[in-house]
């Protein structure tokens, strides 16, 4: 399952604040409908039961409220996705990567094993479907959360490979699953942002911090001893770059992965190196793109968003440019694209009131089309509009508004991108509107319950708001599209 991951440190925003993104994407041939919602805790369940690996674990006392980005239609888990909980520590999970045999063969994935031919069955470990659930409500910052889920990794294992992000008000840390029972972990240094695109991405890691001092390194107990124990170092000198050690290099990467990492520094670290042509530094089948880099200027959710948006624009590999060899266009795997279920990027702001300091913003389809809002996290509900997602393709949602903007405005895009545009730039705006109006009110109110209903009051707007230019939006592409039909009426046909 493809996605793309941001993370952003706080000497690198423009604001000051954390910020971590993901386009969670489904998986070819179908949609995953997702939508906005709070878990409280009396919906936390005590004893937690994966569907897809058949894995029981029993959950700590005293949960704390979350909010998740579910899927909207039951029968296959949770997958809570993202979130931010009452002790304003977020999370987001999972970017699925990439290994190599070698790891993989030293310490195999923990695969869910039927009951067959008169034997048991035999549970898998953790995914995806379940590590927000697991983790998010227990944890009261970035680093407790590497910790808690360090743990259950070697505890119980996972079937895939996967990275994860964590968040608080200081700080960032991004852990990667290794094979079935490793993992390691990097602070995200302050001034710095990293991308990752499908790819186990740590470029390179301090072992002696992780087993000492610990202050921007974290791994399982007995990494170095598996990396000797199975030769897995691959380095001249002795140095440690976790890429080489623990990842990939297809022919398939070039195609899928390394490409859109290309797209994101380029754009932000546009004349730091060249990215184009003969004499490139970097191109998108560079197997050693920089996992993170200091920007040329600070970076915006507007930035994070467009960035999320990507299918090469400026570049001959747009699928939708009219410049260059015909033949490069959607050459490479696109960040924004129809299979984008949702995106979310958690702000937590300093300077703020803790209630107030993180902002959830979220977009559902394709982000190539779609529009970005915020909503504070620090509630014990959503809006409906965000909410109220089910499998039924309807206008009354946003998730379903958004594939249906996105699907038409694909099929007419010279005549639609023009509403689009201005669509974005709408909800962006007023969404930062709303909420420098109500960060005003709430910076002079002082009764907790005031606060409370001004935090819920504030997203009732937002989601208003963003109800009447998607509607609004919906209806102008519509038009476009529809005036495109063959038996379509035109004062030229008069």
């Amino acid at each position: 399952m493809g996605c793309t991951t941001i993370l952003v440190g706080k000497k690198a925003t423009y604001d000051g604040s954390t910020m971590i993104a993901r386009n969670d994407d489904s998986g070819a041939g179908h949609f995953t409908a997702k939508k906005f919602a709070v878990v409280s805790p009396k919906q936390q369940p005590k004893t937690y039961h994966s569907v897809l690996s058949h894995v029981t674990i029993e959950l700590p006392e005293n949960p704390m409220r979350y909010t998740a980005m579910p899927n909207a239609v039951e029968g296959k888990g949770i997958w809570a996705a993202s979130g931010v909980n009452e002790a304003h520590v977020a999370m987001t999970a999972t970017e699925t990567i990439t290994s190599n045999p070698r790891v993989l063969g030293a310490d195999p994935l923990v695969v869910y094993q039927p009951a067959a031919d008169g034997k048991e069955e035999i549970a898998g470990g953790i995914g995806e479907e379940d590590l927000v659930c697991l983790v998010l409500p227990y944890i009261r910052s970035a680093r407790e959360g590497v910790l808690r889920l360090g743990s259950l990794l070697e505890q119980y294992g996972t079937y895939e490979m996967n990275g994860i992000a964590f968040q608080d008000k200081d700080e960032i840390w991004w852990l990667e699953t290794i094979g079935g029972h490793h993992w390691m972990a990097r602070r995200v240094p302050d001034e710095v942002y990293v991308v990752m695109p499908n790819q186990l991405g740590i470029d390179s890691f301090d072992l002696e911090d992780a087993y000492g001092e610990q202050k921007n390194f974290l791994c399982s107990a007995d990494l170095k001893e598996f990396i000797e124990t199975y030769h897995l170092n691959l380095s001249m000198d002795g140095s440690l770059n976790p890429r080489d050690v623990f990842g990939s290099h297809d022919d398939a990467d070039h195609v899928y992965n390394t490409p859109r990492a290309w797209f994101m520094e380029r754009y932000l670290n546009p004349n730091t190196y060249r990215w184009d042509g003969a004499l490139a530094d970097f191109t998108p089948v560079s197997d050693d793109l920089p996992w993170c880099m200091v920007p040329e200027k600070k970076i915006t959710v507007e930035d994070v968003k467009y960035v999320l948006s990507g299918h090469y624009q400026g570049t001959p590999y747009d699928p939708y440019g009219s410049y260059g060899d015909k033949a490069m266009r959607g050459a490479y795997r696109s960040i924004g694209i129809n299979r984008n279920d949702f995106m979310a990027l958690i702000q937590i702001r300093p300077d703020m009131e803790a209630d107030c300091s993180p902002v959830e913003w979220i977009a559902y389809g394709s982000n190539a089309f779609n529009a970005l809002v915020p909503f504070y996290a620090d509630v014990e509900e959503t809006p409906e509009y965000l909410n109220n997602t089910t499998g039924r393709v309807s206008t009354e949602n946003f998730y379903w508004s958004s594939r249906l903007i996105a699907a038409m405005a694909d099929a007419s895009y010279n005549k639609s991108l023009f509403h689009v545009e201005r669509y974005q730039e709408r909800v962006a705006a007023k969404g930062h509107e709303l909420i420098n109006r109500y960060d005003a009110r709430l910076a002079v109110e002082q009764d907790p319950a005031v606060r409370k209903a001004l935090r819920q009051q504030a997203n009732a707007e937002i989601a208003a708001m963003l109800q009447k230019e998607t509607d609004d939006t919906l209806d102008k592409v519509l038009f476009e599209l529809s005036s495109q039909m063959k038996n379509a009426y035109s004062r030229s046909d008069a």
